[in-house]
């Protein structure tokens, strides 16, 4: 570039505004800094349930995720048409463990399945410090939840206690059970019962037959 060129250049900048050639501000030539992720793009969940359960065991796009806590897997048959999915991991984990845990083999005894012919999830595979989840959390593992039932497809999803019930029909156990809700999904609409968790039917026997009368809908619903 001749002098004249640059000369002609310069006086362009300086007629545009432009009269210092450095920022305000330092800056590392040496060292730029990399440029930031754009804000509000979330990384796309995995198209497939088997890519989908690795990631929901180490991924950290999970709220409450921490390294090294044991998350709670999905266990069971994926293609048995009924998916049933709790609120979070009991205190050793697992999915429905203990007392709750006989109790729910019998109710799913009740209705002619096992652990082997249901699919068991939980709406937040990390158990939370205080066993509850903030609404901010539940809107994301919502979202999470939709992802997991759309990639299973359910002809009838049941859904145990308060926290579940509110995050995907919203609302909670008294003002849901007892009818049938709808879960939109990548695979379509999914049937939805809301039904009271095993560990509050332990504490209060007297609502056993009102969950009786959920599981029968359900059964009828399967048949």
């Amino acid at each position: 570039m001749s002098s004249s060129w640059a000369a002609s250049a310069l006086d362009w900048w300086q007629q545009a505004g432009v009269d210092v050639i450095v920022g305000e501000e330092p800056r590392d030539w040496l060292n730029p800094k990399a440029k930031a992720a754009p804000v509000g793009v979330a990384t796309p969940l995995p198209a497939t349930l088997d890519e989908f359960q690795d990631w929901l065991a180490s991924n950290a796009d999970i709220p409450f995720a921490t390294p090294g806590l044991a998350r709670g897997r999905p266990s069971g048959d994926p293609s048995s048409e009924l998916m049933v999915m709790v609120d979070m991991p009991s205190a050793d984990g697992t999915l429905l463990s203990g007392a709750a845990g006989d109790l729910f083999d019998k109710m799913l005894g009740a209705i002619g399945r096992s652990r082997e012919t249901v699919y068991l999830a939980a709406l937040s595979p990390v158990r939370t410090p205080s066993g509850k989840i903030d609404d901010a959390s539940a809107v994301r593992l919502a979202e999470i939840a939709r992802h997991h039932i759309g990639l299973v497809a359910p002809k009838a999803l049941l859904l145990f206690g308060d926290m579940c019930g509110k995050a995907l029909t919203g609302s909670a156990v008294a003002g849901a059970r007892a009818r049938w809700h709808e879960v939109a999904t990548r695979a379509g609409a999914i049937r939805t019962l809301v039904t009271i968790r095993p560990e509050k039917l332990n504490d209060m026997p007297g609502l056993k037959k009102l969950a009786w009368a959920d599981l029968q809908m359900l059964m009828e619903a399967l048949t």
